[in-house]
């Protein structure tokens, strides 16, 4: 009985782990922040939270042409791949960037238990609508 417990909890652990970004759940997304910058005509900075339970993740995505973003993580640690580069996790604190037109592969929650939160400041044309396209399979 305690082999097949045992058995049962590694086989779910496993599974947990080892979803594809098309099987893991959703991250919820929320722009928080949206002002034209003044000085700047035609652009605007954009402030999205992006919040991921724990095995939570994006799938593979693009964003607006015109879009530069920087993005910190602000709780838990987020697992992330820029344009074919290795896979980083980034913990509380640390940061990058993706430059305009870049492809981010990788973006999700790097544990199963805990949450995550990131903060992406968009530097965007004003009249970009859609700041993320999924990438379809």
């Amino acid at each position: 009985m305690l082999t097949r417990l045992i058995s049962a909890i590694a086989v779910t652990t496993l599974s947990i782990t080892a979803l594809s970004a098309d099987e893991r759940p959703a991250g919820k997304i929320t722009t928080v922040f949206d002002r034209p910058l003044p000085h700047v005509l035609g652009k605007s900075l954009r402030g999205v939270l992006v919040e991921y339970g724990p095995g939570a993740g994006s799938q593979a995505h693009t964003h607006a042409k015109s879009a530069f973003i920087y993005a910190t993580v602000l709780e838990g640690s987020v697992r992330s791949s820029v344009n074919g580069s290795p896979e980083k996790t980034y913990k509380a604190g640390e940061n990058w960037v993706e430059e305009p037109g870049a492809f981010h592969g990788v973006s999700a929650n790097a544990s199963t238990t805990e949450s995550a939160r990131i903060l992406a400041v968009f530097v965007v044309d004003t009249d970009d609508g859609e700041l993320t396209r999924f990438v379809k399979k």
